[in-house]
């Protein structure tokens, strides 16, 4: 790393980027290490108040703070309508550059606009709201979504979040989150990512956006008004990598933040063996049953067709390793206690699994307030509940309770869980909640809960979830690849996935799904795969749900062989 001098203004030079601070104008100009423009980043962002709107109205000038061979940091002071301060700092690294913002004050933060904000100290270039500049060739999210597309032009928009259900809009719930990481192809083989990295407990957003116009952009990051600032309070880094895909910088963003304590690192490397086996859920012929009933799919969830669904397995000489009872075993999926109609005797159906060297896990609905008192849930601004309150003391003890129930030997005696509809985590103004934590750190209070009272019952429990953000990590076990769109290229959707999921939990077991499927032949073309992506994973006994086709010899035969060859591979390793 070098630092010169232009007129008293800093450039900064590496073997993959330069840095220059420009004399006449607000911005940084990040270049390429030859001097190429990448982008000209407007460092006077936004830090938005639910009460009134942050325009920098004068800044100072920028000060090198520290400057040695591994690290230069730059310093810019700013004034601001409605903070008593705010400060600017680049911490530029051989590899990576680190943007941080922190303010001083009162008031609870509505919006964080990284690289965009309000300004009015300099009338040479007007005032109003400022974007920064970009050179992008083409963006990349991470995130899943509907149409598996997750390439996008720079002139959009583009969210990561933790929120999502099949409405327009909001069809990108299958990973809840993944990493807060956008990637941008910046030359043939070139690409730079911004990530964000906030310190443990100051995860406290839903949503991470691209704004993008015509070679213009800017970031926001929804913290909604549940977050107060009372004195000195930093805002998440904004972090950029440079790599040669976007796979490549979003691993370096991953490994940055477990490097510099933004995730954690200390994770459990013992894995049972029994995690690594075949996994049966019976969602897929509970849906078959549906269709050809016309019930819902949540009714079949019983006992003497479960027990009918191994039965045709068996048969067909397929042995599942672990089974996963679905949506809904339980009577509320608040409380998670046996609907005992379905299941008249559901520790004797997993007692008989264990017999025969089975694991099951039971499924739950998170967030979920069904039958739960008003008083241990987070409420909208009527009162209405939206969901369970994790920070409530009285349900984290109804929740323990629970996971003691369920788990425990005198209890249901299962072994783990299968957690679904992470991404109705509540979302929006106004509502009331017993703790002090939003976003991001909502949901890894919840998952640590679970988690944690899961391991104190039985140490080898299983936790799987599809929240492949490195934050959460030491909370779960396994990442599931969650639900397939039909007619979309299942393959290449699902090699995209288990890619994210391993950079964002690279410890964590990979569950493969298989529901739903566009037909026969996709499912036939998917399932070889498996073996490659982590755990085969069976959605189906007899019939294909979403078509109704019948599973021939050739496709039981196809389970057999791909369990096996899973198998040995597991013997090997």
């Amino acid at each position: 790393m070098q630092l010169t001098d232009n007129d008293g203004l800093p450039i900064i030079n590496t073997s993959n980027y330069q840095l220059v601070v420009p004399a006449d104008r607000p911005f940084v100009y990040l270049n390429n290490a030859d001097g190429s423009r990448l982008a000209e980043l407007f460092v006077l962002s936004g830090v938005q108040p639910l009460d009134g709107r942050d325009d920098t109205t004068s800044i100072g000038s920028w000060q090198v703070v520290v400057n040695n061979d591994q690290e230069i940091v730059l310093e810019l002071s700013a004034q601001s309508s409605v903070w008593d301060a705010k400060i600017i700092r680049l911490c530029c690294q051989p590899n990576e550059v680190h943007y941080t913002v922190s303010v001083s004050g009162n008031g609870r933060l509505a919006t964080y606009q990284p690289f965009g904000g309000y300004y009015s100290g300099n009338l040479r270039w007007g005032s109003g709201f400022f974007y920064s500049g970009q050179t992008f060739q083409q963006g990349f999210n991470p995130e899943p979504n509907i149409a598996e597309r997750n390439f996008f032009v720079s002139a959009e928009n583009s969210t990561i979040d933790l929120i999502g259900v099949p409405v327009p809009g909001l069809g990108d719930w299958f990973f809840t989150p993944p990493p807060f990481c956008f990637a941008f192809q910046t030359d043939e083989d070139r690409w730079l990512s911004l990530g964000i990295a906030a310190q443990p407990g100051e995860n406290r957003f839903n949503a991470y956006r691209y704004h993008g116009q015509h070679n213009a952009f800017h970031l926001s990051l929804d913290y909604e008004g549940y977050t107060r600032v009372n004195g000195h309070y930093q805002l998440p880094d904004i972090t950029i990598h440079f790599g040669t895909d976007p796979y490549d910088t979003l691993q370096q963003h991953a490994d940055s933040l477990r490097t510099h304590g933004n995730a954690p690192t200390r994770l459990n490397p013992v894995q049972p063996a029994w995690w690594h086996e075949p996994i049966f859920c019976g969602w897929g012929p509970q849906c078959h049953i549906a269709a050809t009933e016309k019930g819902r799919a949540p009714d079949f969830a019983r006992q003497d067709l479960y027990e009918q669904f191994l039965v045709t397995l068996a048969d067909n000489q397929i042995n599942p390793g672990i089974v996963v009872l679905d949506d809904k075993w339980q009577a509320t999926y608040g409380d998670n206690m046996v609907d005992s109609e379905k299941w008249p005797d559901i520790r004797g159906f997993i007692s008989q699994q264990h017999e025969q060297g089975r694991k099951v896990l039971l499924w739950l609905k998170a967030w979920d307030s069904e039958g739960l008192p008003d008083n241990e849930c987070i409420r909208n601004a009527a009162g209405q509940p939206v969901s369970f309150d994790p920070t409530n003391p009285a349900f984290e003890q109804r929740l323990r309770a629970a996971v003691q129930q369920m788990l425990s030997p005198t209890g249901y005696n299962a072994d783990g869980f299968k957690l679904d509809f992470t991404a109705r985590i509540p979302s929006g103004p106004g509502m009331q909640i017993h703790g002090d934590v939003w976003g991001l750190e909502l949901m890894k209070t919840y998952l640590n809960i679970l988690h944690s009272a899961a391991k104190q019952v039985k140490s080898d429990a299983l936790i799987m979830t599809h929240t492949p953000h490195p934050y959460l990590a030491d909370v779960v076990d396994m990442i599931r690849l969650n639900d397939i769109n039909t007619g979309t290229d299942v393959n290449k959707a699902m090699q995209h996935r288990a890619q994210i999921a391993a950079i964002g939990c690279p410890t964590a077991i990979i569950d493969t799904d298989n529901w739903p499927i566009t037909d026969r032949a996709a499912w036939r073309a998917y399932l070889p795969l498996q073996v490659a992506l982590g755990v085969p994973s069976l959605y189906v006994a007899t019939h294909i749900d979403t078509t109704g086709e019948p599973l021939e010899p050739q496709d039981y035969q196809l389970i057999r062989d791909v369990w096996a060859k899973h198998r040995a591979k597991r013997s090997q390793q």
